[in-house]
């Protein structure tokens, strides 16, 4: 008997920390890892230089040799344009999903902890961001501050940060009504202490969630931007530049504006998935 129990036990399989992921997260992963890859080493990626011109090839189709994906209207490469243009892209949004989060967290956290006018504000503020159409706002700062990499970086480091102010300080508040903040507090912890290094682990996750899908959004916010052409200024350039600037000649040559416009998608597409993955693996309200 005792040997079949054994047996029994020998042979039960067991359970996976991490379980098979879908093909379409791997997918997005993978797709997520180029682009990074492609950010990290365009200088050796790109084969030229995004503003090297080659007047003897203008509008050449994607396939010509030595330009892969075709060229421009003044003979740009296309394909070291795109690869550059992924790492601006990529560097505003990740910049601004940071700076977002921070600026919401904290103000989330101070509502949370003083309440009373501190929390008023905090909420009246975010119902504002909320009502104003942001797309607007950004329009007015650029058109009226002129235009500069920082200036779009810090502009859209203001978009989202209401959702992040809202989760951190409902998540606050419902922390500290729980045993382990108020037995810290008694250990005469310091309020800093005892939200980010305790209060704030406990609700990453949740924060981590909400980060994956307001990252798409900036994405497809400063490409509008960049395509109004308020965004990113030549001869920098970013995805929704390359969009912007390769509209007159989709009839002629839409290879300009297809490559970029099919990076955006699929980035976007792609942190989505993500995002929706990590909000079943990690959001405690849908287990």
């Amino acid at each position: 008997m005792t040997e079949v129990v054994v047996a029994h036990r020998e042979a039960r399989p067991r359970k996976a920390f991490w379980p098979a992921l879908p093909v379409s997260v791997v997918v997005a992963l993978g797709w997520i890892a180029l682009m990074l890859l492609l950010a990290c080493f365009s200088e050796i990626i790109a084969p030229y230089g995004f503003t090297k011109l080659d007047l003897r090839n203008r509008l050449a189709p994607p396939g010509t040799v030595g330009h892969w994906l075709g060229t421009d209207e003044l003979g740009r490469d296309v394909l070291s344009r795109l690869v550059f243009s992924i790492r601006v892209s990529l560097l505003i949004a990740f910049g601004a999903t940071i700076i977002s989060a921070t600026v919401g967290t904290v103000l989330g956290f101070l509502a949370a902890h003083f309440r009373g006018w501190v929390e008023q504000i905090v909420l009246m503020l975010a119902d504002f961001q909320a009502s104003m159409p942001f797309l607007i706002l950004a329009l007015a700062v650029l058109a009226f501050f002129g235009n500069s990499l920082p200036l779009l970086v810090g502009l859209m480091g203001l978009f989202g940060w209401e959702r992040y102010a809202r989760i951190s300080r409902g998540l606050a508040i419902s922390a500290n009504a729980q045993g382990y903040a108020g037995a810290i507090r008694q250990l005469g912890a310091r309020p800093s202490r005892i939200y980010f290094r305790h209060i704030l682990p406990n609700i990453a996750s949740t924060l981590i969630v909400s980060m994956t899908l307001v990252f798409p959004e900036v994405i497809l916010l400063e490409s509008g931007l960049s395509f109004l052409g308020l965004g990113v200024q030549p001869p920098m350039t970013s995805l929704g530049n390359m969009v912007g600037y390769g509209r007159e000649y989709l009839t002629r040559a839409p290879w300009i504006m297809l490559c970029p416009a099919a990076a955006i998608v699929l980035t976007t597409l792609a942190i989505s998935v993500i995002g929706d993955w990590l909000r079943d693996r990690l959001d405690p309200t849908l287990k």
